[in-house]
């Protein structure tokens, strides 16, 4: 609980419009100092938009703010964290082409230098240091970014922004990037920061988690404040209900028992790749949505870029079984009817400074010519509004970037691209990461609507209940290797489950 009422950082007022676009609506809020307060709501709902004024990244409309009872402008995040707030952001933060350690001191390489040259042993040697303090102990500062997996990256920008020791710590939608060991060192850092008599806000989908971590949870809906629960008042259907408006229905997975067929659409054949996977072998069914579990350390990610040709394979091999192709590449698993949905939206998934239209519409260019060969403009804007319409992409129109969206409609427009195309065969890394309560249900019932349409899906994902909830057959993962085999029309245990992963 908080220990103390000061209030650190109060909103005023606020207002925020993209255009005809209102993100927040009158919004005021005030944040009291050692608490964990909790930001949850649909997508697009404001809440990255509130943290991201408050961290400096954007400027409002109209209103006020005052941190620590002064009056606050922030002109940049550089300016927010040098004066007491540091965020970690839903996107990518960090730069690939640098080493750990020059990413943990961009900017304040000057405290390195000897002589007019930046020492990099003893730059190495503090960020060290600096990654240890949060309980970081497997990433090498010397190593450039680029080697890092998601996880890693986002517990480096964790380990910058606490070696400034902010007043107020943001935390963006980041748990949905991080396995176990990732949340636990996330939650341990919140706490310490709460316990110091500083304040964390978080943003989350995640309501077990805001549940279990915050103090207060400041409910969204359509860019305004609908209520702030303390952590007594703290129930699921009551938060749900504030959320969305309306009730939620708790079970929004399959309920049916749905076999698949005897078909084989894709294989993988004692296939070894530079790191996880060492003769791996599996297969997939038409019709067929396969589950793909573990602990995020198991290969599963890496499994899901070999299969799409993303991933070098040294051994083995990925094959079409239909055709029997050899998938080599992205762009022919991509010419042989293949989709995949990245784990890692931003950076794989999107181009986050093009227009929603050529996000969606790059899987439609032989689709979309005309009898002379040339791209129709009609044809792909037809392409892409009934990929907007049918999933209630909110935006101002096709044209608006995607990188002015929250999480959940970069999401969908991911998923409109692979749904326009339709593909045969969709392979999903973490599909409803960072998306709402119902946005997953919408995700879910599309999920399964390719299924019956005889589509088959690899499912990877890090949530137990996701995969109990929406596969046919599971395949658990453990160093690289198949430790367990699940079926649904035999029930899954979840008991069983875990003790496989473990």
């Amino acid at each position: 609980m908080p220990q103390s009422h000061d209030v650190v950082l109060e909103v005023h007022d606020m207002c925020k419009n993209f255009g005809e676009t209102i993100a927040l609506n009158h919004v005021s809020l005030k944040i009291e100092a050692g608490e964990i307060r909790g930001l949850i709501g649909e997508n697009g709902s404001g809440k990255s938009t509130i943290s991201s004024i408050i961290s400096g990244m954007q400027r409002a409309t109209s209103g006020a703010m005052t941190f620590h009872g002064k009056p606050w402008e922030p002109s940049s995040v550089l300016y927010g964290m040098n004066h007491g707030i540091g965020m970690v952001v839903q996107e990518a933060g960090t730069l690939g082409n640098i080493t750990v350690a020059e990413n943990l001191f961009l900017g304040e390489y000057k405290q390195f230098k000897r002589f007019g040259l930046i020492d990099k042993n003893a730059m190495v040697k503090e960020a060290k240091k600096v990654l240890e303090r949060i309980g970081i102990r497997d990433i090498n500062p010397s190593w450039p970014v680029r080697r890092l997996d998601m996880q890693s990256r986002k517990l480096l920008e964790l380990a910058r922004i606490m070696n400034h020791d902010p007043d107020i710590l943001i935390i963006d939608e980041t748990t949905t990037a991080l396995g176990q060991s990732g949340r636990d060192i996330l939650y341990s850092v919140m706490h310490e920061v709460a316990e110091k008599g500083k304040t964390v806000l978080i943003i989350s989908h995640d309501l077990d988690e805001m549940m279990e971590h915050c103090d207060t949870l400041t409910i969204l809906r359509d860019g305004a404040v609908i209520d702030n629960l303390r952590r007594e008042q703290f129930e699921p259907g009551l938060v749900k209900r504030l959320m969305v408006g309306r009730e939620v229905q708790d079970n929004f997975y399959r309920s049916d028992q749905d076999g698949y067929g005897e078909e084989v659409v894709l294989r993988a054949d004692m296939v070894t790749t530079t790191k996880d996977l060492l003769c791996f072998s599996m297969e997939l069914h038409k019709g067929e949505i396969l589950g793909i579990g573990g602990l995020s350390d198991c290969g599963m990610h890496t499994l899901g870029h070999a299969l799409f040709g993303l991933e070098k394979v040294l051994d083995g091999e990925v094959v079409l079984a239909s055709q029997g192709l050899r998938i080599k590449s992205s762009e022919q698993a991509f010419q042989s009817g293949m989709g995949y949905i990245s784990k890692d939206r931003d950076m794989e998934s999107l181009e986050q400074n093009a227009s929603i239209l050529a996000n969606i519409a790059s899987t439609g260019y032989q689709i979309n010519r005309t009898l002379g060969g040339l791209i129709s403009g009609r044809k792909e804007r037809d392409y892409v509004k009934k990929q907007v319409k049918g999933l209630s992409i909110k935006c101002q129109n096709q044209y608006q970037l995607v990188k002015e969206l929250s999480g959940g409609n970069k999401q969908k427009v991911v998923f409109g691209k692979w749904i326009a195309y339709d593909a045969d065969i969709l392979i999903m890394d973490c599909p409803t990461r960072g998306v709402d309560i119902g946005v997953k249900a919408a995700m879910y019932q599309l999920i399964y609507e390719m299924k019956k349409e005889g589509k088959s899906i690899v499912m990877i994902s890090e949530e137990m209940p996701e995969l109990m909830g929406m596969c046919d057959r599971l395949l658990i993962l453990k160093d690289g290797e198949i430790n367990g085999e699940f079926f649904r029309k035999d029930g899954f245990s979840e008991h069983e489950i875990i003790e496989c992963m473990i």
